[in-house]
């Protein structure tokens, strides 16, 4: 069984500026991230676009993720949907692209009750051989699934975690409080990583660190050794950078900073466009004041 703690970042999928998926762009995004020291890596997830993927480039783009891993790190792929069928298919499909697990989001849209949620999940991994983690992102998905199901989903055979993207601290400590050993709780919000870890969750799935990785781990690191103080100064210095990626849908945000960065070209797929010329200048007076342009481009 894999050991899913720290930081995993939940890569974006680079594209050309013909909408392609842009190989190069990608590799050489997945060997930064490992060369950095990131724990675990996430491709396909909401921050990929997954939505607007084929599906040959679904299967491509986690091949690739798990060849130029190459064993270094976990992949953790992301394979969910609102159809319960057609989710078990992309959760065996990443599985056998090589994932070392699986992340699969709640039923967006239709809205299932708990027991559909549960019986959701326990079908989806029902087949697998990898384990899964389970997505509760109730402000994408319209569904928040309770701590009572969680800690149910929690029973299921090979269900080892969740990323927890609530918001609800309250929520969180209860399910930090309840869950049986074993089972792992990720944030999905990367501002409250540091408290979440600090309250005992074992890690983050991140969009920041597609720009910050080697800071993004060490915060954690640090937290594993109760070193808070350090912690608490990086989680202040890159809060706004945070939350900055959310100041338009993810990934525009993110993806524009690594534009600047000089690591990809700023490309999306409809319905995802271009940020806003005010949201980009207060980007990039971020990514000035942190120095992380002149420091990281190519």
């Amino acid at each position: 069984m894999i050991e899913l703690k720290g930081c995993g970042t939940a890569l974006v999928t680079p594209f050309t500026s013909q909408r392609d998926v842009d190989v190069d762009a990608y590799r050489k995004l997945v060997e930064w991230q490992i060369e950095s020291g990131i724990d675990f890596l996430v491709p396909c997830g909401t921050t990929g676009e997954s939505v607007t993927l084929t599906e040959e480039e679904y299967v491509w783009v986690i091949e690739t993720c798990v060849e130029t891993a190459a064993g270094a790190v976990p992949v953790v792929a992301g394979a969910g949907t609102n159809d319960t069928l057609y989710a078990c298919q992309l959760a065996f499909g990443a599985q056998e692209a090589g994932a070392n697990a699986i992340l699969s989001v709640t039923p967006y849209y239709n809205k299932p009750t708990p027991e559909g949620t549960f019986r959701h999940f326990s079908e989806v991994v029902r087949d697998l051989d990898v384990p899964l983690v389970f997505y509760n992102v109730p402000g994408r998905t319209g569904t928040n699934i309770s701590v009572d199901t969680q800690i149910r989903l929690a029973g299921v055979d090979k269900i080892v975690g969740v990323k927890e993207a609530s918001g609800n601290l309250d929520q969180i400590m209860e399910l930090l409080r309840r869950r049986p050993e074993g089972f792992r709780v990720l944030s999905g919000d990367d501002s409250l990583a540091f408290p979440m870890a600090c309250l005992g969750a074992e890690g983050v799935i991140s969009v920041a660190s597609n720009v910050i990785p080697a800071e993004m781990s060490r915060m954690m690191a640090l937290v594993r050794e109760e070193r808070l103080v350090e912690a608490r100064a990086l989680h202040h210095r890159y809060l706004n950078l945070m939350n900055l990626n959310f100041v338009e849908s993810n990934p525009i945000p993110v993806k524009y900073a690594l534009s600047r960065m000089g690591r990809l070209t700023e490309s999306y797929r409809l319905p995802l466009c271009s940020m806003a010329d005010g949201n980009k200048e207060k980007m990039d007076r971020e990514l000035d004041r942190l120095e992380l342009c002149h420091v990281r481009s190519h």
